[in-house]
């Protein structure tokens, strides 16, 4: 069971306020981000997630792209870290969170990709002047703010 398995085991689906990252991977041209579909929402978002106790933002933006995609980063950079009330989200199970979030960009250093299908159903570039109209509403927020 991971962590947060274990708080909701204990809280519910109250609100909790959970560190996590995101990251803009770039193709090798930087002009072409790479997002996912999600399962559980069907949007598109980027990869990321939320730490483990002990854990650094490097360390979680880089296992969590390793889970989500079975890539590994080239060339990770720190963007900012968003957070307020308007990155509180509700899962389709109905699961509560304030997310603090540590974006990062970065290059795929591969693009062999081999997909968690518990999490993501599907992977694209797009061009970053042409984004997809359903996106995660925290991933909207993130790409707004940074100027995409």
């Amino acid at each position: 069971m991971d962590y947060i398995q274990e708080l909701r085991a204990l809280v519910g689906s109250r609100p909790l306020i959970l560190p996590g990252v995101a990251i803009l991977l770039f193709d090798q041209s930087k002009s072409n981000l790479l997002m996912q579909k999600r399962t559980d929402n069907k949007r598109w978002g980027l990869t990321g997630g939320f730490m483990e106790p002990g854990e650094s933002f490097e360390e979680t933006v880089a296992r969590e792209t390793y889970e989500e995609l079975g890539i590994t980063i080239q060339n990770l950079t720190f963007e900012s870290i968003f957070s307020g009330e308007n990155l509180y989200y509700q899962y389709p199970n109905g699961d509560e969170v304030f997310s603090v979030i540590a974006v990062y960009s970065g290059q795929c250093a591969s693009d062999d990709f081999r997909l968690d299908e518990k999490e993501v159903s599907e992977v694209r570039y797009f061009q970053i002047n042409d984004l997809p109209d359903n996106i995660n509403p925290n991933h909207q927020i993130v790409l707004k703010q940074l100027g995409y």
